[in-house]
């Protein structure tokens, strides 16, 4: 990681755009699991978004979708500790849309799904991502005794294949290796998974400094990259699943083949704000939500009821905190010739990992982006090789 200098304007040249076509909504940060990768703060607090809240976020919801469809994607916590009754009276608050739709979705660990939410789901045509990390129990994935939850999740997803209902998933792999990357995609396919994310462990938030963490650093860089190679390598063979991460670096491949990803580095850059269950407005890097930096305070630009989502959006960038991400995104532009595809990284895990947001390369950065890479030329070079074989 190398600490950038004072950028020499007083604004950076990175800006952020002034409308997304997703917006994060935690109805609460409470979650019935206690994953021991996890990095959210107060997720045994038992607070819930209010009406006039939803009714703030449902407000610019409903502008901006006479322009562009949006999403919103109820994040937890875990979203089902809501309960029904509560969720659906928060769904009630958004319009379907003027010009173009509104939809729903949420994040769930699936542990809580019954019969009444897969109705929910149905009725709302909610899309359901389940975080569930792989075959056999890993001994992370735990509720608040310590219990194995892997067993209850997947009595969930077996609810929603029961109905029909089209999921996808997002894995944490701790240990990325060629081997780990056949045996995620061969269950994931295998469960009827639709699209499949991966992260691999972070030094993120509450777990910033973890023996997790400290195993990660030392897995070494081939690891990761045949991790990543394999994974292209299934994801070619069977095209029913689609690989969230490698589908991202592929668009980016297939734009610089066509002289187009150049345009990508002078975009706004996307806020995918984050709305808390108290209404606090987090612009961009949703990870940072509930979090306070020394320097800067609580990481929010505004109280939702206030201002609005449209207006807590418009003062952003005039903020300390979100000035200085948009500083790192700046430095970022000027050191890394993957700048078009990453597009500066995530300001949480440059605070996580360096105590600063304008800091440029991370360990996100170079697993998660510069690695996968590196996999996805390799298993090309491979193929490549075996055409001319």
């Amino acid at each position: 990681m190398t600490r950038p200098s004072a950028p020499a304007r007083a604004t950076p040249a990175a800006r952020l755009a002034r409308t997304s076509t997703r917006v994060l909504l935690q109805p609460t940060p409470l979650c019935n699991l206690d994953c021991r990768y996890c990095y959210l703060p107060s997720r045994g607090l038992a607070r819930f978004m209010s009406d006039d809240v939803a009714d703030a976020v449902a407000a610019t919801v409903a502008s901006w979708s006479e322009h562009h469809p949006v999403t919103v994607l109820w994040h937890g916590g875990e979203p089902l500790t809501t309960g029904v009754s509560r969720l659906r009276g928060l769904l009630d608050r958004f319009p379907p849309g003027r010009e173009h739709p509104v939809r729903h979705a949420v994040q769930t660990n699936a542990s809580l799904i019954d019969e009444v939410w897969c109705r929910l789901f149905e009725e709302r045509r909610i899309e359901v991502s389940v975080s569930v990390d792989g075959p056999g129990p890993g001994g992370d994935r735990v509720d608040r005794s310590g219990r194995e939850a892997t067993e209850r999740v997947l009595r969930g997803v077996e609810l929603l294949k029961r109905h029909g209902i089209a999921f996808g998933a997002i894995a944490v792999v701790s240990d990325p290796s060629a081997r780990k990357a056949a045996e995620l995609h061969e269950w994931f396919a295998a469960l009827g998974c639709r699209v499949l994310g991966v992260n691999l462990v972070e030094r993120k938030g509450v777990h910033a400094k973890t023996l997790h963490d400290d195993a990660h650093d030392e897995h070494d860089a081939e690891n990761i990259a045949e991790f990543w190679a394999a994974l292209a390598a299934r994801g070619r063979a069977d095209r029913d699943m689609t690989l969230r991460d490698l589908e991202h670096a592929w668009r980016y491949v297939r734009a610089e083949l066509a002289g187009a990803a150049g345009r990508w580095a002078g975009l706004p850059v996307d806020p995918l704000p984050m709305v808390t269950w108290d209404g606090q407005v987090v612009p961009l890097s949703p990870d940072l939500a509930g979090f306070s930096s020394p320097r800067h305070g609580r990481f929010s630009v505004g109280d939702v009821r206030e201002l609005g989502l449209a207006g807590c959006l418009a003062r952003a960038e005039q903020t300390p905190w979100v000035a200085e991400a948009l500083a790192g995104v700046d430095a970022c532009r000027a050191a890394c010739e993957l700048f078009a595809y990453c597009r500066g990284g995530q300001a949480a895990n440059k605070y996580f990992e360096t105590g600063r947001l304008d800091a440029t390369e991370t360990q996100f950065c170079r697993n998660g982006r510069k690695l996968l890479m590196e996999g996805l030329m390799r298993d090309a070079e491979r193929v490549a090789g075996r055409a001319h074989g």
